[in-house]
């Protein structure tokens, strides 16, 4: 009896009678079932939370960054869209109907993948062992940041990679192909503008390898262009107070909200794809002739690499894409056709276990997230369907808790950001006061908003943050603020985080 999935090594084919054996479909097929089961025991992720409270209340008529504020482009926040019109359609939760949609977007994104590699020389590889590799990292790699825009993105950059991998080969791309791609490759990078560095890197690499510079200007290639211009052109029609209103916000102050680089650089994030990246290689060191695929792929990793550094943040979710792809390559070269003398199957042997452990860590390294069940809880204990307002920075204090006790978000935005970065950044030095003078404009917004938003829609839990911050401090020496919080008691002090509820919403 054997189980047969494609990962035997090559040379190794088993001559053995079988009594049955397992298909890379099938084992593909039990990857997803894993990552499914998982959704179900790990928590959901604050931004996606916060974005699905975006498009319920664009559904109800508010308008994007007027009535709501958000940073990102509308890309972020309306492919959860489809999400929550079908959970209003079958009264499902949002979150499962998400989450589903997410699952049969990465299955339809491999599938594209593998049809778009099926005639090709990599035919083999691409229906075996690495296709259930790349279904683990899509599936299961994420863990917390399952959902995340990096993580989307790098589902709809599939096969637009596929394609590149055919570039860098000097291989034929059927018509449809180059079709999906460009659309697959201009949808990653409306995500965030710094998704170009993984969709360039790519290209960039295929043309070299291929040693044709035609292939920059592969028709794939003006189709993700041209449709990243309309996106762009759809914006300043649809949406012009991004340009108006939020450019200058971030560009004033959210990109004030930096890591060091040395810090960035000691993470444990660069570390794991530092170690992936030398995997590659270390095989590829042995191989007579250079792999398109592992190549292509290495270079998509550090593209998004740059794109990692220079945001700046060092957020998990931010590294995803890189580790992801670097692990996808790493997994590609261990699978690759080769010569078995007996150095090189030891080799792929201990490359086998470090992709292994380094799948390990960096899903530890992606389920990283903050435990606030003690908030959730106590504000569960005060009432059913409750109105949230928060003064904090920290939007994990507020998400997913608010959808899960089934309360109403009051806020107009995820998290009070804007005074906590220029205030951080005055205290770190980042800023002079001169400069800090100049942002108070952009404070002043953020509480005019804050105290519309308390005043149209009272709360009945109010949630303050003095774990990192000042918040209650700054509230009682607000007169405006301290008058709309005098009907509130203290209900329960959670490690600096006081919960407050209106004197005439009692317990139930």
């Amino acid at each position: 009896m054997s189980l047969d999935v494609g990962l035997s090594l090559p040379g190794e084919k088993a001559a053995r009678p079988r009594s049955w054996t397992v298909s890379p479909l099938h084992a593909v097929v039990a990857v997803f079932m894993v990552a499914i089961m998982m959704r179900g025991a790990l928590p959901f992720n604050v931004d996606v939370s916060w974005w699905l409270i975006l498009c319920e209340r664009m559904l109800d008529g508010q308008r994007l960054y007027v009535d709501i504020l958000e940073t990102n482009p509308p890309m972020a926040g309306s492919v959860y869209m489809l999400g929550v019109l079908l959970a209003r359609a079958t009264g499902m939760r949002p979150e499962v109907m998400t989450n589903g949609l997410i699952f049969l977007l990465i299955a339809a994104s491999l599938a594209l993948a593998w049809r778009v590699l099926r005639f090709s020389t990599f035919r083999e590889r691409a229906g075996g062992a690495a296709a259930v590799w790349a279904a683990a990292v899509l599936t299961i790699l994420p863990m917390y940041d399952f959902g995340q825009r990096e993580h989307l993105a790098l589902v709809m950059m599939m096969p637009a990679l596929a394609v590149y991998i055919l570039r860098a080969n000097r291989e034929r791309v059927a018509p449809w192909a180059i079709v999906v791609a460009g659309l697959c490759a201009a949808t990653t990078m409306n995500f965030k503008p710094y998704f170009v560095f993984g969709v360039g890197f790519c290209i960039l690499t295929a043309a070299a390898h291929a040693r044709d510079w035609r292939v920059l200007f592969a028709p794939e290639n003006w189709i993700a262009a041209a449709l990243v211009v309309i996106h762009a052109l759809c914006i300043v029609t649809f949406y012009p107070e991004y340009y108006t209103l939020i450019y200058p916000l971030v560009r004033d102050v959210y990109l004030l909200l930096k890591a060091p680089l040395l810090l960035i650089l000691l993470t444990s994030a660069t570390t794991l794809w530092l170690l992936a990246i030398m995997v590659v290689l270390a095989l590829q060191s042995r191989r007579r002739t250079v792999d398109a695929a592992a190549l292509v792929m290495m270079a998509g990793s550090l593209g998004f690499a740059v794109s990692f550094f220079v945001q700046g943040k060092g957020w998990g979710y931010h590294a995803y894409p890189m580790v992801a792809l670097g692990l996808m390559a790493a997994g590609w070269a261990v699978t690759a056709d080769g010569n078995e003398q007996a150095g090189l199957r030891r080799l792929r042997i201990g490359a086998m276990l470090v992709t292994a452990l380094i799948f390990a860590n960096a899903c530890l390294w992606f389920n990283a997230s903050v435990d606030n069940r003690r908030v959730q809880e106590e504000i569960t204990l005060l009432g059913p369907r409750p109105k949230i307002l928060m003064l904090s920075a920290a939007a994990v204090i507020g998400h997913p808790m608010v959808r899960e006790v089934g309360g109403t978000w009051v806020s107009r935005q995820e998290a009070l950001w804007v005074r906590e970065i220029v205030r951080r950044a005055l205290r770190d030095g980042s800023i002079d006061q001169a400069t800090a003078d100049r942002l108070s404009g952009y404070v002043a917004r953020e509480r005019a908003g804050l105290i519309e938003d308390f005043k149209k829609q009272p709360p009945d839990v109010v949630v303050i943050d003095n774990q990192d911050s000042d918040w209650g401090a700054w509230a009682a020496g607000d007169p405006e603020l301290s008058a709309l919080l005098k009907p509130y008691v203290l209900v329960r002090n959670i490690n600096g985080i006081e919960i407050l509820r209106r004197a005439d919403h009692g317990r139930s």
